[in-house]
């Protein structure tokens, strides 16, 4: 079974709901009638009247005859009870920066924003548990994405960076045996200092559990293996592995670094290069030192080694978001729903 099949199985068991803020797309349309088709999960659309109908006609397809609840967040009651929310959660933000930065609105602004912006409604539903989680981005940019994951809902705890990372499903097993990998950060922060890094290790490996059931070795990739080579770039993620140490140790994660990309894929070539070494070519997690290097090497493994690439799927954040790329397929839409569920089961109480 593929990595999405096995996704879309699990998250069919949990019985969840899922916000679906651009409901004036037709793909939108089409996936929250699949979720409910295929007893996936409850969807929730936001949209006008206008936006439903036209996107409906475009589908051909109808909420109304699956039940589907559909909220007009320019008008419905519930945009005050997000905007009162939103203000108190906005404001004790802005309460402990200096005064001088200080971002004080007020309720006018707050219902101004949840009445103009879908998604920030959806992101205030998601974090008042109204939903388990929120999928958009088939239209919305993925800076407009993390602004509103960024303000509605905040990092979890013990995490300061909201990153990314890419479900890697293999054509073939990795020497170790690993059908499924994880890679990050591959679309989100362009240059993470050291501390980002472990930010996104940690949040790599919690995703790759949450998905796939199965337990990370985390690899901090580089172009050198443990001092081989040297220079800042190399400093930056050796500093990473030194402070990751003890939160991994404490997580009980296995990792390890500063590792090549062979010496933490190839069991030949990691105990070779790294014979005292936590991860010896064994690795089912792969955290690269910038997004140059993510994105670069995920595609490599999509392009010609034929990988599935599942994602980005944004992590680090307090309750459950994930971003669409806006060329995206009802199919994609569908996975990325149970992508969220999956991962909103382990914020339950965040």
């Amino acid at each position: 079974m593929k990595a999405i099949e096995k996704i879309i199985e699990r998250a069919s068991q949990l019985n969840g709901t899922v916000v679906l803020p651009e409901g004036m797309d037709a793909r939108v349309i089409t996936a929250a009638c699949a979720c409910v088709d295929r007893k996936i999960c409850t969807p929730v659309v936001l949209g006008t009247p206008e936006e439903i109908s036209a996107a409906e006609s475009k589908a051909g397809l109808s909420l109304a005859e699956r039940g589907i609840k559909v909220i007009d967040y320019t008008a419905d009651p519930l945009g005050d009870e997000l905007a009162a929310a939103y203000l108190e959660a906005w404001n004790a933000k802005e309460s402990r920066k200096p005064p001088e930065k200080q971002k004080i609105i007020d309720l006018a602004a707050a219902v101004k924003t949840m009445r103009t912006k879908r998604i920030y409604f959806g992101g205030m539903m998601v974090r008042k548990g109204m939903v388990n989680g929120l999928v958009a981005g088939s239209i919305a940019s993925t800076g407009d994405m993390l602004r509103a994951a960024f303000h509605t809902l905040g990092t979890q705890k013990g995490v300061k960076t909201a990153s990314s990372c890419f479900i890697m499903d293999l054509r073939e097993p990795t020497p170790s045996g690993d059908s499924v990998l994880a890679f990050g950060d591959c679309a989100v922060i362009p240059n993470p200092t050291a501390e980002q890094l472990v930010d996104i290790g940690l949040s790599t490996a919690q995703t790759y559990r949450d998905l796939t059931g199965n337990e990370p070795r985390v690899a901090f990739l580089s172009f050198s293996t443990k001092g081989s080579a040297a220079g800042e770039l190399v400093e930056k993620v050796q500093k990473a592995v030194e402070l990751a140490k003890p939160v991994f140790a404490e997580k009980g994660i296995a990792m390890d670094g500063e590792l090549q990309f062979d010496a933490a894929i190839a069991p030949s070539v990691g105990q070779l290069k790294n014979p005292n070494g936590a991860i010896q070519g064994n690795a089912n997690v792969f955290i690269f030192p910038d997004l140059q290097a993510g994105n670069i090497g995920y595609k490599i493994a999509q392009r010609l080694g034929g990988a599935v690439a599942i994602g980005p799927n944004l992590q680090g954040l307090a309750k459950a978001m994930n971003d669409l790329s806006r060329g995206c397929s009802a199919e994609d839409i569908v996975g990325t729903i149970c992508v969220t569920l999956l991962q909103s089961q382990a914020k339950v109480g965040a």
